[in-house]
């Protein structure tokens, strides 16, 4: 069986559509599914589905693309929120220099903020990061992110030093179908480098589709491609990738 650690069921893409997404996952045996919330649209869907699917669980946060948008009430109605007992992390937080819509000082303290009431809240905290891998890690290890431990989300590019940095702060790295794309490196590399009991497996459905299904919509019964990716590359069987990444994601997220 397999967890698919970061997804976005609570995304317009599957309005109406759920329960049939999800019975098509349980077919190609996913048995548990955490639903990423990043601002009030998506936290408060998020908390309408682990209310009425008993295998989905939670993660709330406020995205660095919107940090600019995020307040203090924000914050302080997540940490309200977060004591629900399927509430497994806070995240998506992070920094995203991709996009410049929330400046860089402001995604920073938005950043800290979360990463402290993570700690109050005592939960992992999961991490975004584009083009932003220094001062992300940067800010973790200041921060004392280490207190609650996390997970690196679709941390497919960063250098042997920067995962060894995140691991030695006790943080998982979730790969998704970026590492099946035919024409990348560095993911399939990283895919190999990690330590088994460090990997988890991930859509980032609606984005992110692997290949051979690169360009339509991504479903989590397509995490299975991102397992047997991992096996391949690193020459064991489907069955070890999945038994490994389903005892981190349930250690990591408490579940």
């Amino acid at each position: 069986m397999l967890i698919d650690t970061h997804v976005h069921l609570n995304a317009d893409q599957y309005e109406g559509e759920v329960d049939a997404v999800i019975e098509r996952a349980k077919e190609n045996g996913v048995e548990k599914f955490v639903v990423i919330g990043f601002d009030r649209k998506t936290i408060e869907r998020t908390m309408e589905l682990i209310e009425s699917y008993d295998e989905v669980y939670g993660v709330i946060g406020w995205h660095p693309v919107d940090a600019i948008d995020c307040t203090d009430e924000d914050l302080e109605w997540i940490e309200s929120l977060s004591s629900h007992e399927k509430i497994v992390a806070i995240g998506e937080i992070g920094l995203d220099y991709h996009w410049d819509k929330s400046p860089k000082d402001i995604q920073k303290e938005v950043f800290i903020k979360q990463i402290e009431l993570a700690k109050r809240v005592n939960l992992p905290i999961v991490i975004h990061n584009r083009d932003a891998d220094e001062d992300t890690i940067d800010i973790l290890e200041s921060h004392d992110a280490k207190s609650v431990g996390g997970i690196m989300h679709s941390f497919h590019n960063g250098t042997d030093e920067q995962i060894d940095r995140v691991l030695n702060m006790g943080f998982y790295v979730s790969l998704a179908g970026v590492i099946t794309f035919k024409n990348v490196k560095r993911p399939k590399e990283v895919a190999q480098y990690v330590p088994l009991d460090r990997l988890l497996v991930e859509t980032d459905a609606p984005y992110l589709t692997p290949h051979p299904f690169r360009g339509k919509r991504n479903e989590p019964k397509l995490v299975r491609l991102v397992a047997e990716e991992i096996a391949q590359l690193r020459g064991i069987s489907v069955e070890e990738v999945e038994k490994a990444t389903t005892e981190n994601a349930k250690r990591i997220y408490n579940i």
